[in-house]
């Protein structure tokens, strides 16, 4: 988890200032009607969020929560596409610098506990798997906004 928790920080710190250096005209046209904006990538990172600091604290003392969420709705109803460009980012920096210290401060013997993350069917993962996946998610996305900004391996 420590290696998870540096890695996030590490993100956190450089792409605030990047993302805050893309013009505001570039953050929020939309590639197509049907595709999200940077800052509605950004804002999809932000919900991804949400969801995830529920998983890793309500995951700690709860026996295998449900815990999912509709990401194209969240990022319709969030309307951060009218969000003012640095609120959206300082959303982003605030909820993952709280992600960051929850899992800093999680006991070792919660990062076996498991979520499920299914919509109708059992999809059960531990609480480290869910903090390795939740900043792979998040670089995969990172790469949308400003591109070639990590390699990202699948395995």
């Amino acid at each position: 988890m420590e290696k998870v928790y540096n890695e996030l920080c590490a993100v956190l710190a450089e792409f605030e200032q990047k993302f805050s250096q893309i013009p505001e005209v570039e953050f929020s046209t939309k590639p197509s009607p049907t595709k999200w904006s940077k800052k509605e990538v950004v804002g999809h990172l932000i919900d991804s969020a949400q969801s995830n600091l529920r998983r890793f604290v309500v995951g700690q003392y709860e026996d295998r929560p449900n815990i999912v969420y509709s990401q194209d709705f969240w990022v319709q109803a969030n309307c951060y596409n009218q969000t003012k460009k640095e609120d959206v980012i300082a959303l982003w920096r605030l909820i993952n610098q709280q992600i960051a210290a929850v899992l800093k401060n999680m006991p070792k013997e919660n990062y076996s506990k498991e979520v499920n993350t299914g919509k109708g069917k059992l999809e059960l993962h531990t609480l480290e798997w869910l903090a390795a996946d939740y900043v792979k998610h998040m670089k995969h996305h990172i790469n949308q906004v400003i591109a070639g900004s990590f390699e990202i391996t699948y395995s």
